[in-house]
């Protein structure tokens, strides 16, 4: 077999995991878009909050301790314990709990009815609100997280390959894990959605807030709801990129990577958010692979945003996205 095409292989299995994560982040995007209308732009940054969260808790870390000690001139920085991965788990998703019922009573609630260019807007100022907020509860020093998630080579891949092609391929174990996780809980949010007595009653609100709330759904409900949703979803995005890269104020921008991945798929389609994610991360690595010698290289920077133009002219719902029909 040509050597070309055995490192295409590798590149295009890399391309699949890669793109699992980019899915990882658009699937909270889809989520309140299916149940609030909401385009929530802070998305991102409930990933890196929910990141900062976790390590904060684990390490045992102040909250707030860098404001602390400026305003009463301590030195306080930690409590003295640790605290196991899976509890340390199960506290942050209860902060992300209670930011979603905080998020409805503050904002949402008095938004009812809005045109969506200003939930849009809500969503920008609670954005860069949360990033703040990180900043002076945790720090905003690289963090390194550790969950006991497996990480490094993948020695069976690595054998076998080399025994088949006489050529090992590296595949990490944390971008296996990350694509188990992401298949059970694409499985889970879809049958949830589908059949589930408040799944219809999140499209029914996403459809018109109004008539939802003329037929007895409580819509306070259905948002804090839809919004834990996807502060636990933020919670599994950032604890796979955490992993990957350290957890960092960077981590925030994986949003904008997100946004080709909706186009592709579909603002309203969970399985789009898996497929889209998965075309951009293949079509980024072997466009780069391909071509990104003859162009210069950094191909991987805006390979997407240009394939989810092309989207736009041709096909602006996405692959699994609703068409919308107005009549007037």
């Amino acid at each position: 077999m040509p050597e070309q095409l055995i490192f295409a292989m590798e590149v295009f299995l890399n391309g699949l995991m890669a793109g699992v994560l980019y899915a990882l982040v658009a699937l909270g995007f889809v989520l309140i878009f299916k149940a609030s209308g909401i385009f929530n732009y802070a998305q991102g940054v409930m990933a890196l909050f929910a990141a900062l969260t976790l390590v904060g808790i684990m390490e045992g870390q102040v909250p707030f301790a860098h404001l602390i000690n400026a305003t009463f001139g301590t030195k306080i920085h930690h409590f003295g314990w640790e605290v196991p991965a899976l509890l340390a788990i199960l506290l942050t998703m209860a902060v992300m709990v209670g930011f979603a019922m905080l998020v409805q009573r503050l904002i949402f609630r008095h938004l009812v009815g809005q045109e969506p260019i200003i939930l849009f807007m809500a969503t920008i100022g609670l954005a860069y609100f949360l990033e703040g907020v990180g900043d002076l509860m945790w720090g905003s020093e690289i963090k390194k997280m550790d969950v006991g998630l497996p990480q490094g080579i993948n020695e069976w891949i690595d054998e076998t390959t080399f025994v088949i092609f006489d050529y090992g391929f590296f595949i990490d174990n944390l971008d296996i894990v990350a694509t188990v996780i992401a298949i059970l809980l694409v499985t889970v949010l879809v049958l949830f959605s589908q059949y589930t007595k408040q799944g219809r009653a999140m499209r029914a609100v996403a459809d018109d807030h109004q008539a939802a709330l003329s037929v007895g759904v409580s819509l306070n409900y259905i948002w804090i709801l839809v919004w834990s949703v996807a502060g636990f979803v933020a919670l599994v995005a950032g604890i796979m990129w955490g992993a990957k890269s350290g957890v960092q104020f960077s981590l925030s921008l994986i949003a904008l990577k997100a946004l080709p991945v909706l186009m592709l798929g579909g603002f309203t389609s969970i399985p789009g958010a898996i497929v889209g994610g998965l075309i951009i991360g293949v079509g980024e690595k072997l466009f780069e692979f391909a071509l990104g010698p003859m162009l210069g290289g950094a191909t991987e920077n805006w390979f997407a945003y240009v394939l989810a133009l092309i989207f736009l002219v041709f096909r602006p719902q996405g692959l699994f996205g609703e068409k919308i029909i107005e009549r007037v």
